[in-house]
């Protein structure tokens, strides 16, 4: 046996308080027949036993009150597990812009090979929020939603070309995608919550830094209580770099200024700062293998995460009983306003 609210069983304390309203009453209403007459004639006036049936009535009442305390208390008894609506994660998707994911070593390019994975890990999200960061020098973002279909729209018009500045800088896309996360959570009461959602950013990069700190962002977005997966895209042994007009025509590969072809590659250096990125927040990196940007081994990350989730939401409901108790207290006090106080007849007078 447990209560929703124990304090209210203070109440109790009323009880006897009325009780001895309801002794004085009757001490009162003696001292008011003997003042009225002989107590033997007003007696004889009424037939039956009208101090028994006032007695009556103010024990049908404060057992009634009683149990309407103890109804109020909420009593408890047994217990059912429930599982809570489901909450869902949090989702930013990171996916790097810049001009060498244009690079052909995986089918057919790495950013659009990301995109068509991306809306394969779309097709598996129910209920999560998701938003977007696009990122190269600098970060573009996508406000936090539900609705895929927007996510999905994003993603196909965008391109490394759209991309205002050049070069790659992760360090502002984990930035950027923890103050969307943290804006999409303002005026919310999660943060009190003993199991908040889940908060993960998806990074999709080649691992070519020219700019900012990663690692320090990483330390920002784990105090923040955000994991970061890592995918790196690419090969290590070093793909050209096409070249596009304005209009997507090829005209040939990126050179630098002295002719020379620019390589991107996924360099063992690379590798292991995306690595350390994930391993700083609590997250994974995983390697695009061929033809792949790494979404399936992502894919059973989150089926983790979502039963982990689904678990926290599962709690012990107490059953409510206070119905078993209210209706008999409802029953008493109606029986009680349907008691007379007494019987009261008159005698006829005998002629002598």
């Amino acid at each position: 046996m447990s209560w929703a609210d124990e304090r209210a069983l203070w109440l109790l304390l009323l009880v006897p308080v009325l009780m001895g309203a309801y002794w004085w009453n009757a001490q009162r209403r003696r001292r008011a027949t003997r003042s009225f007459g002989d107590s033997a004639t007003v007696e004889a006036l009424i037939v039956g036993h009208a101090r028994w049936w006032r007695l009556a009535r103010a024990l049908l009442v404060t057992v009634g009150i009683a149990l309407l305390i103890v109804a109020f208390a909420g009593p408890q008894y047994g217990s059912r597990t429930r599982v809570l609506r489901k909450r869902g994660i949090d989702v930013v998707i990171a996916l790097d812009f810049s001009k060498s994911m244009l690079a052909q070593d995986v089918h057919p390019s790495r950013i659009k090979r990301a995109k068509a994975e991306l809306e394969r890990l779309l097709n598996d999200l129910d209920g999560d929020r998701v938003g977007l960061v696009a990122f190269a020098g600098d970060a573009m973002a996508f406000p936090m939603t539900v609705d895929y279909s927007a996510i999905r729209l994003f993603l196909r018009d965008l391109g490394p070309m759209d991309m205002p500045f050049g070069g790659t800088a992760i360090g502002k896309a984990l930035i950027a995608s923890k103050r969307l996360i943290e804006s999409s959570n303002e005026g919310r009461s999660e943060a009190n919550e003993p199991n908040p959602r889940s908060k993960v950013v998806l990074l999709f990069t080649d691992g070519e830094d020219h700019e900012g700190d990663p690692i320090a962002a990483a330390e920002e977005l784990k105090a923040a209580g955000i994991q970061v997966y890592t995918v790196g895209i690419g090969s290590s042994n070093g793909e050209p770099i096409p070249s596009y007009t304005s209009d997507g025509t090829l005209t040939g590969h990126m050179k630098d200024s002295a002719g020379r072809l620019i390589m991107t590659a996924l360099t063992t250096e690379n590798e292991a700062k995306l690595e350390e990125v994930a391993s700083i927040t609590g997250g994974q990196y995983f390697r695009a293998r061929e033809g792949t940007v790494g979404v399936d081994q992502i894919r059973a990350a989150f089926q983790q995460l979502q039963a982990t989730e689904q678990k926290a939401r599962r709690v012990t409901v107490h059953e409510n009983r206070f119905a078993l108790v209210l209706l008999p207290a409802f029953l008493l006090i109606v029986l009680e306003g349907l008691l007379p106080e007494a019987w009261v007849v008159r005698r006829r007078r005998r002629e002598a």
